[in-house]
């Protein structure tokens, strides 16, 4: 066994310390004692200078230790602050041209840095928090044993507790285990202690401290579904209101009048002639009624696609066809095919083209037909209907039910449409062109379109 791995094993690093500067002035020592003793001074001289030669040979290995040690206790002490989580202690007054000093100074940096940072993440994190509770939405985090970790102001309503009585409980014994099994997104009708109703449950996952946690959203839609059917009630009113109004009115009145004709004595040579000419009146607009009533539950009836393989070049040229007023200009696409209710898209079709060839008579311009497969986030096929109309003045209105500007218009064609577009899980978008003139109707469908054979 070599010396230093002796001294290591029997001495701790300070008495090693003490023990090197103590043989380093060791040979000094020594030898200026032998002197003393052969060099024939008196008694007096020997013990006074040697205590000096000693004593100073002491302080100076004892100053060397404490040169040694203390700098290292003191960063020593200084990490164990900074792993304790206390960034305020600093160690002052060491240079950086010393290599001890430049180590003090590297970890006064690192102490630094780390309170910068921690403030930077409690303010995140309060921010966070407030967030949080500020959404109105229940969060709630559940550790891999499904033991709640975290939640908001908008989980405490919906527990019925506040968060102290339910951080550490398991998801069974809040009535959530059913929020952390089946679909991540889905809708529920779900009964809590606190709340009931229909909520849009979201679940993920994410890592803490190496172990998953499941973060759970809860949005309740009872409140946003009535609100609504509310408003929506609201507008089904409005223009039945007006339309009864507009039927019952003119009815109500001819009816008095012809009341009072006939009450009349002697009759009016022309009784017979007026009594027919009110009926007929009365007659058309009860039909105008029935009418109006039809096509009301002609929208309101609307039946579940059928989906069927649909050639999407074929579909398009066999609308196209049955419209006679206007050559439209058919731009072919992709052959694609799709799976679409035909008879469905046939009147969507036939609507737009409609809508767009009036449009363009208006004018004296035409009318472009397109299509083309879009590769996004889902696969889509978009179909243009391009016309050089006038363009839309109002597009808030668009898809009011009812709302025409035709004559002779039942201001459904474009709800309808969009319901059909909806109902096949796409959309329907009408625009001004730009650069115009004209509009621009934008149907998307999902698809995972493949090469028609």
């Amino acid at each position: 066994m070599g010396v230093r791995a002796w001294l290591k094993r029997s001495f701790n690093y300070e008495t090693r310390v003490v023990l090197f500067a103590l043989s380093s002035g060791l040979l000094g020592v020594g030898g200026t004692l032998f002197l003393l003793w052969r060099g024939g001074f008196s008694l007096k001289v020997q013990l006074t200078v040697g205590a000096v030669v000693v004593i100073w040979w002491l302080l100076i290995s004892f100053a060397q230790r404490e040169q040694m040690i203390r700098p290292l206790q003191t960063l020593s002490n200084l990490v164990a602050a900074l792993l304790e989580g206390d960034y305020s202690i600093r160690v002052r007054g060491q240079s950086r041209d010393e290599p001890l000093g430049l180590a003090i100074t590297e970890v006064n940096r690192l102490g630094e840095i780390l309170r910068e940072q921690r403030l930077g993440a409690i303010e995140a994190t309060a921010l966070l928090h407030k967030i949080m509770d500020e959404i109105d939405v229940g969060i709630f985090a559940f550790d891999d044993d499904d033991r709640l970790r975290l939640l908001n102001r908008g989980g405490e309503r919906i527990l019925g507790q506040p968060a102290d009585r339910t951080i550490g409980h398991s998801a069974e014994a809040l009535g959530l285990a059913e929020c952390l099994e089946g679909d991540v997104e889905r809708i529920a009708d779900i009964a809590f202690s606190g709340l009931s109703g229909r909520w849009e449950i979201r679940r993920s996952q994410f890592r803490q401290e190496g172990r998953v946690h499941h973060l759970l959203v809860l949005s309740d839609l009872t409140r946003a579904l009535r609100e609504e059917e509310r408003q929506a009630w609201q507008r089904v009113v409005q223009v039945l209101r007006h339309e009864i109004n507009n039927s019952l009115a003119p009815i109500h009145s001819l009816a008095g009048s012809l009341a009072t004709l006939v009450r009349r004595k002697p009759e009016p040579p022309d009784m017979r002639d007026d009594l027919q000419q009110g009926l007929s009146v009365i007659a058309g607009r009860s039909k105008a009624l029935s009418r109006f009533m039809a096509a009301y539950a002609q929208l309101a009836q609307l039946p579940e696609p059928e989906l069927e393989p649909l050639d999407v070049p074929d579909w398009v040229r066999r609308v196209v066809d049955l419209e006679t007023r206007l050559d439209i200009d058919v731009v072919a696409g992709p052959p694609v095919s799709i799976r679409a209710d035909g008879d469905q898209l046939d009147q969507l079709l036939i609507n737009l083209l409609a809508n767009a060839v009036d449009a363009a008579l208006e004018t004296g311009g035409g009318v472009k037909v397109s299509w083309a497969q879009l590769n996004g986030y889902t696969e889509q096929l978009e179909v243009r209907i391009d016309d050089e109309g006038p363009g839309l003045p109002d597009r808030r209105n668009l898809f009011v039910p009812f709302f025409t500007t035709k004559p002779q218009g039942s201001g459904i064609g474009l709800v309808l449409s969009r319901q059909i577009a909806e109902a096949h899980g796409g959309s329907l978008t009408l625009e001004n062109r730009q650069p115009g003139p004209g509009c621009r109707a934008r149907l998307r469908l999902p698809s995972k379109a493949h090469a028609a054979s």
